[in-house]
């Protein structure tokens, strides 16, 4: 089977964990704020916190935007439920904005409307999730032009972009954005095995989600409510998680940052040899913004079911018995039987349905081989026949 993603995991990644293992601190080390650091630079963030997953860091994202009972969180319901589930972590509902058919990601046309739509009934976002579908940056300027006119805050789902940049920017940077979350899932571009980020240049909201990170204990005495009793104390001042990063962790994505360019140009190649090796099928291959460089996490295509005798569920299966492990992203969120038990029906986001009624993910591994490639595109051409 050709995996749909796969971690690359050196002997010198390896070591680095090694390292640690024979180190004094398995946890709470100086590990963590290297990588923190190392990524911080290379983004071009002033600020940023390792934690156990993404999920965590869009917990603790929405929690240091106030987000809570009363408020709404708009998102695109072509992501992972993890973007919309963290508002309700919170108390607060949730809405989606339609995709753009073109690159998969949220609409700003689409938005504009909801936001105009819903300001007459006092409905607006306190924030907005934007997701960076498969690598692929959000129109983050326009996007951010409405954030200013509407008055929310936006966070970044960077869960598949790290490595790619927006503009002149390397997603992250937080030009266009309050927080800023990455992914290190063994799938994702570079892996800790799990973990996420947060980036943002805010050291307010930084501050905020190192508390919350943590149990909302704190040593400083400037945070304390009273003075300290001794050298031990510390003090619980907000109600925090257990979302720590481990050194472990932290020291396999240091050591994995070292081919983050690597990882993302050669992922580059391959779309390119896709897209060529792709073009007489009839199949959509992915669009790219000329403003983006995707961290093309994933290379998603899109069937021209008008074109072909089969159906996209025997497209599907032909391509799994034959050895090619594909997978499809993502079901509309808004279609998950908890989400239409709030409301939310079929029909609501005809964009993302219809995506998700075409859509396929195809392989897309740095370690890909070219000959893995050429037989995943010889038996996509055996199962579109």
């Amino acid at each position: 089977m050709i995996p749909y993603g796969r971690q690359d995991i050196t002997e010198v990644d390896i070591q680095a964990v090694v390292n640690v293992l024979q180190s004094d601190f398995l946890t709470q080390g100086p590990a963590v704020p290297a990588f923190e650091r190392r990524v911080a630079s290379k983004v071009g963030a002033l600020h940023a916190l390792a934690l156990n997953s993404a999920t965590s860091a869009l917990h603790v994202a929405c929690l240091a935007l106030d987000l809570g009972p009363g408020d709404f969180l708009w998102t695109t319901p072509v992501t992972f439920v993890a973007s919309a589930n963290c508002a309700l972590y919170c108390g607060a509902h949730v809405d989606f904005v339609d995709i753009d058919p073109r690159t998969y990601n949220l609409c700003p046309n689409a938005l504009a409307e909801k936001l105009e739509h819903v300001k007459q009934i006092g409905k607006l976002p306190k924030v907005l999730v934007v997701v960076h579908l498969c690598g692929q940056p959000c129109d983050m300027k326009a996007i951010h032009v409405l954030a200013q006119q509407y008055g929310f805050k936006v966070i970044e789902d960077a869960s598949h972009a790290i490595g790619g940049r927006y503009s002149d920017d390397y997603i992250g940077s937080g030009r266009y954005s309050d927080i800023t979350v990455f992914s290190f899932h063994p799938v994702k571009i570079i892996t800790t095995a799990e973990g996420g980020m947060v980036l943002t240049n805010d050291k307010a909201l930084h501050d905020k989600m190192a508390l919350l990170r943590s149990h909302g204990i704190t040593r400083d005495p400037a945070l304390m409510t009273h003075e300290p009793d001794g050298p031990w104390y510390y003090q619980q001042v907000d109600l925090g998680f257990n979302y720590r990063m481990t050194e472990l962790q932290a020291a396999l994505g240091l050591s994995q940052m070292d081919r983050l360019d690597d990882y993302v140009a050669r992922r580059h190649q391959l779309a390119h040899r896709y897209n060529e090796a792709l073009q007489k099928l009839p199949v959509i291959i992915p669009w790219q913004d000329p403003l983006g460089y995707s961290g093309l996490h994933l290379y998603v295509i899109r069937l021209k079911l008008g074109e072909i005798r089969s159906s996209h569920r025997e497209v599907f299966e032909s391509l799994r018995e034959q050895g090619i492990g594909v997978n499809l992203h993502y079901i509309p969120v808004h279609l998950q039987p908890y989400y239409r038990g709030l409301g939310f029906h079929e029909g609501d986001f005809p964009q993302a349905e219809q995506y998700y009624r075409e859509a396929i993910s195809l392989p897309m591994f740095q370690t890909m081989t070219d000959k893995q490639q050429d037989e995943v595109v010889l038996a996509l051409g055996r199962a579109l026949q």
